[in-house]
């Protein structure tokens, strides 16, 4: 994960959105007095949403991490 200030990532914006989006690389932009911000594909942005709507529900997160486990450990089909 890529850190750099607010002026550095003006000053490279295009070489930033790349790295972004062909890399697949986050890029966290600092500001002064400011939350850093943090740059991510919307395919990746998109992914991590998914993920923390089906993990929200304590009984679906537990069936999740169970069948990932019986698949890791030879179980299920793919």
């Amino acid at each position: 994960m890529k850190t750099m200030t607010y002026s550095e990532s003006r000053a490279r914006y295009a070489e930033v959105l790349n790295a972004v989006t062909d890399d697949r690389e986050e890029v966290v932009i600092t500001r002064a007095g400011h939350e850093p911000v943090v740059i991510v594909s919307l395919e990746d942005y998109e992914s991590l949403k998914e993920t923390a709507y089906l993990l929200r529900s304590p009984a679906n997160a537990q069936r999740l991490l169970a069948s990932i486990d019986e698949l890791e450990n030879g179980g299920g089909t793919v």
